[in-house]
This record gives structure tokens, sequence and C-alpha cells, in this order.
């Protein structure tokens, strides 16, 4: 089986979503063939990683007071701790999130992209540390068991930037316009960190009906 996740690092419900389908997955009878393959996708491809907080981000969006955003982020913690996760949302900076998807893909060719993904995400999230340039990025690479000079290379050459590109066309196509956003077997999809039991739904019916490598 082949589960494709497009998601953003800047995105908690992905950090949520991925938890969700990691229980479902460990529920199930071991798959002797699984693969889950990380689609890039950045919810804002034109923000610029200039310092500040998401959290101002998010008051001036949406029109909201502090105690509204604290409100809202905290429905979201509260949804986190459902699944392990301690997030600091008032603390996680913003920013731009194509080097992080690019060095994620870089990874993924290398079978250490859900690696990488997962520091990422516990980095930003649970740590509050900032993911947006080459140098802040390094030290997951490292942590990952990844070369941090091939790292540098890859970003410096542009060798992911279309891949990147490619994701978010691809998104569209499945008719997706938010994240987080699941693909099984290129039959079954579900929008949104839904709850475990429809992953485990979703992902017995798909077992159930072969694959067809055509689409693929």
């Amino acid at each position: 089986m082949i589960i494709e996740v497009w998601a953003d690092v800047v995105c908690p419900w992905c950090f949520i979503g991925k938890r969700r389908l990691e229980r479902a997955i460990a529920a199930l009878p071991e798959l002797s063939e699984l693969e889950v393959v990380h689609r890039a996708f950045q919810l804002d491809p034109g923000a610029i990683s200039e310092g500040g907080l998401t959290v101002d981000l998010l008051a001036s969006k949406y029109g909201l007071d502090p105690a509204g955003v604290r409100s809202m982020l905290g429905q979201v913690d509260s949804a986190g701790a459902t699944e392990g996760l301690t997030m600091r949302l008032l603390e996680t900076q913003r920013g731009n999130t194509a080097v992080a998807h690019q060095l994620i893909l870089w990874a993924q060719q290398q079978g250490s992209g859900q690696a990488l993904l997962e520091g990422i995400f516990s980095g930003y999230f649970e740590n509050a540390r900032p993911i947006f340039t080459v140098d802040e990025l390094m030290a997951f690479v490292s942590a990952a068991g990844l070369d941090t000079e091939g790292a540098r290379e890859v970003i410096t050459a542009g060798s992911y930037r279309s891949a990147v590109a490619a994701d978010l066309e691809m998104a569209a196509q499945f008719g997706a316009t938010g994240v987080p956003f699941f693909v099984f077997d290129r039959k079954y999809g579900i929008s949104g960190a839904q709850p475990f039991e429809v992953f485990v739904e979703t992902i017995t019916k798909a077992l159930e009906s072969p694959l067809d490598k055509s689409s693929v």
C-alpha cells in the first residue's frame, strides 16, 4: 500500500493527522508492503521568513484579539494532547517552508523522509524552534542521519524546487485545497485530521481493493 500525505510543516493539524495515521497503521495487521510518502504543500508560498510569531499572523488574518487567538490555538493544543503531543503554538515563528519541503523530498529519496519530517514537526511544534532557513534546518538533517553538506548542495542547486511545485499541482488535481490530505493507493482520500477510526476504515477499504498500478 502507498499512502501519500500532503502536508505543510507549519500546520499543526498535519502533525496531529500524522499521529492518527500512525496509530491506525499500528492497529491493523502488519502490512508487508507499506510506504508513506510525503507530498509538499505550502499553505503560504509567498510567506517571508522575517521573524515574528505565528499568533500575530493569525490575529491579523482572522481579525482576532489575543484572547481569541489563544482560544483557537487552545482547541488545537487539546487535540494534539489526545495524540500525546505537547505543542507550544503560542511560541512558534512564522516563515516560508519551501526549503524544509525540498529537504524532506530529498531525504525521502534516501529512505529518511519520514524521520526528517518527524524531527521538523517536533522541533517546530513541541520545542518552538525555527525551521525556515538552511542553517536552522541542518540540525534536523543531521539528527535524521543525513549528510548536511549534501543537504546544503541540494538547496543551492535548487534540485527539488520543481518537485515541490509538482506536489502542489498534483494536490490540485485531486481537488485538495488544504492540508492534511491523505490518498490511499490512489483510490480513497481523507481530507483533514480525521478521527483515528476513519483512518482505520479507509485503510481497510483500500486493502480490500487491489492497487491499480496504471493509476500511479
